[in-house]
Protein backbone atom coordinates (compact mmCIF):
# COMPACT_ATOMS: atom_id res chain seq x y z
CA UNK A 1 0.00 0.00 0.00
CA UNK A 2 2.91 2.57 1.00
CA UNK A 3 4.91 1.66 -2.08
CA UNK A 4 1.91 2.27 -4.73
CA UNK A 5 1.39 5.47 -2.69
CA UNK A 6 4.97 6.90 -2.95
CA UNK A 7 4.82 5.73 -6.56
CA UNK A 8 2.19 7.50 -8.11
CA UNK A 9 3.78 10.93 -5.78
CA UNK A 10 6.44 10.01 -7.70
CA UNK A 11 4.78 9.94 -10.70
CA UNK A 12 2.62 13.33 -10.52
CA UNK A 13 5.21 15.32 -8.71
CA UNK A 14 8.35 14.50 -11.27
CA UNK A 15 7.36 12.29 -14.15
CA UNK A 16 4.48 14.71 -15.58
CA UNK A 17 5.93 17.72 -15.07
CA UNK A 18 9.25 16.66 -16.19
CA UNK A 19 6.94 15.10 -19.59
CA UNK A 20 5.77 18.36 -19.94
CA UNK A 21 8.61 20.17 -20.29
CA UNK A 22 10.18 17.84 -22.78
CA UNK A 23 7.18 17.65 -24.92
CA UNK A 24 7.27 21.91 -24.96
CA UNK A 25 10.89 22.03 -25.45
CA UNK A 26 10.89 19.57 -28.32
CA UNK A 27 7.64 21.40 -29.81
CA UNK A 28 9.64 24.43 -29.61
CA UNK A 29 12.43 22.96 -32.13
CA UNK A 30 10.36 21.38 -33.99
CA UNK A 31 9.55 24.65 -35.18
CA UNK A 32 12.53 26.22 -35.18
CA UNK A 33 13.99 23.65 -37.07
CA UNK A 34 10.35 23.67 -39.55
CA UNK A 35 8.51 26.44 -38.95
CA UNK A 36 4.95 25.53 -37.31
CA UNK A 37 3.14 22.69 -37.88
CA UNK A 38 0.48 20.30 -36.28
CA UNK A 39 3.10 18.53 -34.73
CA UNK A 40 4.45 21.43 -32.64
CA UNK A 41 1.17 22.43 -32.15
CA UNK A 42 -0.08 18.89 -30.68
CA UNK A 43 3.25 18.74 -28.59
CA UNK A 44 2.58 22.22 -27.54
CA UNK A 45 -1.20 21.17 -26.58
CA UNK A 46 0.04 17.91 -25.12
CA UNK A 47 2.23 19.96 -23.16
CA UNK A 48 -0.43 22.11 -21.83
CA UNK A 49 -2.76 19.42 -21.11
CA UNK A 50 -0.50 17.61 -19.08
CA UNK A 51 0.98 20.56 -16.97
CA UNK A 52 -2.83 21.55 -15.99
CA UNK A 53 -3.32 17.39 -14.89
CA UNK A 54 -4.25 17.04 -11.54
CA UNK A 55 -5.38 20.86 -10.80
CA UNK A 56 -8.77 21.07 -10.01
CA UNK A 57 -10.34 24.19 -11.83
CA UNK A 58 -12.53 26.47 -9.22
CA UNK A 59 -15.67 25.53 -8.61
CA UNK A 60 -18.28 28.16 -10.08
CA UNK A 61 -20.72 29.03 -7.53
CA UNK A 62 -24.08 30.56 -9.14
CA UNK A 63 -25.40 32.43 -6.02
CA UNK A 64 -22.43 33.59 -3.62
CA UNK A 65 -22.85 36.38 -1.88
CA UNK A 66 -19.29 37.32 -1.29
CA UNK A 67 -16.81 37.51 -4.21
Amino acid sequence: MIPNLIRRFVIMAIAVPLAAAGARKLGDVLEARRGKNRTSNLLRQGADTLQGFGRQKKQQRRFSLSR
